[in-house]
This record gives C-alpha cells, sequence and structure tokens, in this order.
C-alpha cells in the first residue's frame, strides 16, 4: 500500500502537470482567438515597410538588405516571377506554402497566414515554425516582381532577460515543490506517530505518551487521542479490578454453599448443626441473587445511554412507601426513624430512584447498632429536590471517603461479608443520580454517623 508521503508526491506531480497541461490550452485557446489577428497585422506592416523600402531605394543591394533584415530577428522568404526562392534566416522547420499562394502574391494580394493559420488543440500558432504561418506583400526591384513572405525568428526574438525569467519560474517551480514535500513530510509524521499509538492501543498497551507539541488540528487530534488513551487504560484497569472483583465475590459463597453442601451429605449429622448448615447455604444463595440483579442493573446502566423513562410522580409518597417496607427491621432493631418529608411531585424514572431510596436506607440499617437512629428529609425547592438520609451508625474513615462509590469497594470487608453487602449498592446509587443530572456527596456527622446529600434538578 502506499503511503501517505507517496501519494503526497505523486498528487503534487500530477497537479502540476495537469496544470501545465491547462495553462497552455488556455494560452493556445487565447492566441487564436484573441492574438493572432493582431500579430498578423503587425507583421504585415512590417513587411509592407520592406517592400515599400525596396522599392523607393535608389542602387539598393537586394541581397544585403535583406540578409541584414533576417539578422535583425526575421525569417525572410522570397520568390520572384522566374519561380526562383531564395531564404534569408533560419529555415522553416515545415515548408508548407502553397504554390497558390505564392503565385496570388506575385500578382499584387497580400496573404494573411498567420491570421488563417488553422486552429489546433495542441499547437500554438505563435510558435509555429511553418512557411505557411507568414505574412507575404509583393514587391518590384529591378523591373521585377517579387513575393516577400516574413514571420518572426523566435529563437533570436528570446534575450537574456526572457532565458533570466524562464529560469527564475523553474526554479521557483522546483524550490515549490521542494518546500511542499518538505511541508508534507512535517504535517505526515506526527499522523505517523498516531498510528504506531494506535496500534499500541490495539494491542491494549495504554502507558504511550505523545511528543506532538502542535497547536493546529494534527495537535488537538494528537491531544484528544492522548485523552481517550489515558481514559480506555483507566477503563481497562477498572474492566480487570471489575473482573477480579466479581470473581472473588462469587468464588467466596459458591466455596461456603459447596463445603456446607459436602457436610450436610453426612447422614450422623445433628438435626440443629445440619439446620444451622443449610442456613448458610441459605444466606450465601441469597447473597449471589442480590450480587447478580446489582450487576444485571450495573449492565443497564452502563450500556444504555438514555434508559430512564421520565414520569412526574410523588416522590414523597415513594419515599414514605420505601420506609413502610423496612418498618419491621426497624422494630427488630429497635432504632427509631424521624421524617421531615414536604410534599413536592417530581419528573423522574420512579423505579430507578426507587433503588437509590432502598440502597441508601439499607445502608443506613446495615451500619447502625441496635437502638441507633436514622434521620429522613425531603426539601423542594424553585429549580431542586434535596433529600437526607443521616444515621448514627459507625461511620466512615475519611481516607475511605473518595472510594465509597467505587464499585465492589467495602469500608470494612470483614463486616460487609457478614451483613451481606456486595459493594454494588452505592455505585448504582450514584450512576441512576448522574442518569438524572444529579449529585451525590457523604460526609461524616459532627458527633458520630454518616449523612448521605441528593440533589436532583427539576427537569
Amino acid at each position: 500500500m502506499r503511503s501517505l508521503y507517496g501519494k503526497f508526491i505523486a498528487f503534487t506531480i500530477g497537479i502540476m502537470l495537469v496544470s501545465g497541461l491547462l495553462a497552455f490550452l488556455a494560452v493556445n485557446t487565447y492566441y487564436h482567438r484573441q492574438l493572432k489577428g493582431q500579430n498578423d497585422e503587425k507583421n504585415m506592416r512590417i513587411a509592407e515597410s520592406i517592400a515599400s523600402y525596396i522599392e523607393s531605394a535608389k542602387d539598393l543591394d537586394l541581397e544585403k538588405y535583406l540578409e541584414t533584415q533576417s539578422m535583425t530577428g526575421y525569417k525572410l522568404y522570397v520568390v520572384s516571377e522566374r519561380q526562383v526562392s531564395t531564404m534569408y534566416g533560419v529555415p522553416f522547420r515545415v515548408e508548407d506554402l502553397t504554390q497558390d499562394s505564392i503565385d496570388r502574391v506575385l500578382s499584387g494580394e497580400l496573404y494573411h497566414g498567420m491570421r488563417e493559420l488553422p486552429s489546433e488543440t495542441f499547437v500554438t500558432g505563435f510558435f509555429s515554425d511553418e512557411s505557411a504561418n507568414t505574412v507575404g506583400v509583393p514587391f518590384e526591384y529591378d523591373g521585377q516582381a517579387y513575393a516577400l513572405f516574413l514571420r518572426p525568428d523566435i529563437k533570436l526574438l528570446f534575450t537574456e532577460v526572457h532565458y533570466i525569467l524562464g529560469g527564475m519560474v523553474l526554479i521557483m517551480a522546483l524550490l515549490s515543490l521542494l518546500s511542499m514535500l518538505i511541508v508534507a513530510r512535517k504535517l505526515i509524521e506526527p499522523i505517523t506517530k498516531l498510528t504506531m499509538a494506535t496500534k499500541m492501543v490495539g494491542e491494549e498497551q495504554f502507558t504511550g505518551t505523545l511528543a506532538i507539541n502542535r497547536k493546529d488540528e494534527i495537535g488537538q487530534l494528537a491531544n484528544s487521542f492522548q485523552l481517550m488513551t489515558e481514559k480506555l487504560g483507566e477503563n481497562d484497569r477498572i474492566r480487570k479490578e471489575f473482573i477480579s472483583d466479581v470473581s472473588h465475590d462469587f468464588q467466596s459463597p459458591l466455596l461456603n454453599i459447596k463445603g456446607y453442601a459436602s457436610l450436610l451429605l453426612d447422614n450422623e449429622l445433628p438435626a440443629e448443626e445440619r439446620k444451622s448448615y443449610a442456613l448458610v447455604i441459605q444466606s450465601e444463595t441469597e447473597r449471589l441473587s442480590s450480587l447478580t440483579k446489582q450487576l444485571l442493573l450495573l449492565t443497564s446502566l452502563d450500556q444504555i445511554a438514555s434508559p430512564l423513562h421520565l414520569k412526574m410522580f410523588s416522590l414523597d409518597e415513594q419515599l414514605k412507601e420505601i420506609i413502610r417496607k423496612h418498618r419491621w427491621l426497624l422494630e427488630e432493631k429497635g432504632m427509631s426513624l424521624s421524617m421531615e418529608i414536604d410534599e413536592g411531585r417530581y419528573k423522574g424514572d420512579p423505579s430507578f430512584l426507587e433503588k437509590v431510596w432502598e440502597n441508601l436506607l439499607s445502608n443506613a440499617l446495615k451500619y447502625t447498632e441496635d437502638g441507633g437512629s436514622i434521620d429522613i428529609e425531603l426539601t423542594e425547592q424553585a429549580n431542586k429536590v434535596t433529600v437526607k438520609f443521616s444515621d448514627n451508625g459507625i461511620g466512615i474513615d475519611q481516607e475511605a471517603m473518595g472510594r465509597i462509590f467505587d464499585r465492589f469497594y467495602r469500608v470494612d470487608d470483614s463486616r460487609t461479608q457478614e451483613i451481606g453487602g456486595t459493594g454494588l449498592g452505592l455505585s448504582i446509587v450514584q450512576q441512576v443520580v448522574k442518569l438524572h443530572g444529579g449529585t451525590i456527596e457523604v460526609m461524616r456527622n459532627k458527633e458520630k454517623g454518616t449523612t448521605f446529600i441528593v440533589e436532583l434538578p427539576k427537569l
């Protein structure tokens, strides 16, 4: 496959050749349409002045005079009435002057060969070195009729100035071509680096840094690619951690189920222990079920750009309903719950927001000791609603604040294992809140416990 640099060279040379051909055709057309008649008239006047001088001069040496005129930059072709022809100057490249044209000039007519030259696509009439491309006039010398045919000698008309200008144009063209090739290499060099970096990304190597310091569009592309690479590297790291965490979280309960199931095969096992082992298996099975449901929910949130089904609903009633569902656990743990809930309607996805309140209330119940308290507030403002879940439980260390929304992160792994935590609940909460355009913050209470603050804009 030809490289981009090779294609650029080929296109550049092709453009120069096509441009030259089009310029040639344009100049040729312009000469035949505009300049050919003017050139014929100009040369006709010169030929007539030469003929007039020959007829008026006395004791004129015709041969020397015509030789002198040819040296000034003209080709002269003279034919006598006796059909004796003489060429003065460099011979024509093509001898195509017809006898009929010669006879008519000898009989006293003028010959406009330049004006009547046929228009041809690839022949520039001004440079067509043919005897037919001349002007002809009659004259008399020493009692004999002559026909004089004249055209400029192009080679003699090219002076040092023309060569200097032609050389200058040629050098400019060469320097322009070389400059374009150098610039093209400079432009393509960062693209080559981007290509190599793309191959590295394809091989899952996300640690490379692009050494492209430009302010143009290529520089912007390089910066965007670098940001994309860093994001892909971060996603790859998260993916690997996610796989590792999922494997661990599935492996642990499965091992427990397998181990206790093996113990249940013992026929001599006491009924009390059999019941205890069965409860462990049931607990681990429920844990696996919960983990699977939360993983499916996270997958749906990740893969669907806008999974929300927005509709207006009563947010305060939804919060009260969730509290009623957990009333039995509050009573079982002897906990108190206070509510300050404003009446308000909100446009959002009720099913997903229900998961948010359930997870926040479940966390508060899990990490608050028996006899503790939970406070829930709903405040409605003109442009947003704010929901707070506050408890006086075990709290969260300051260093763990920044990671509690990471998937599978547990503040106290041993404790969360005991109470059935999966480390996915707060990740789901954060993602649902973001999909609604809101924010969630967590802070430690002054005395004891934790407060989660959810702010949702009114859509």
